[in-house]
């Protein structure tokens, strides 16, 4: 019977402890979108890294184009496709 004396007030700090951390995240907004996260991972995204991670203040990469360049012709000015 002792006991009982003993673990009553441990599972009532365990719960009150639940309790605050619940009230806690439900006002940091932690429940706020429950969809998104759900199906994010059905997105498609390329998150494929093409070097090491840019410098504060440096000028961001240069994108790589699949266009071929244009070719001087002798005869007359390029065309652009």
């Amino acid at each position: 019977m002792s006991v009982v004396f003993i673990v009553l007030p441990l599972a009532l700090l365990v719960v009150l402890a639940a309790v605050l951390a619940f009230v806690w995240a439900a006002r940091r907004g932690q429940f706020d979108d429950l969809t998104t996260p759900a199906i994010r991972m059905l997105h498609d995204e390329d998150r494929t890294r093409r070097g090491p991670p840019a410098q504060p203040g440096a000028a961001p990469p240069a994108e790589a184009t699949t266009e071929p360049t244009p070719q001087a012709r002798p005869d007359g000015p390029t065309e652009k496709a």
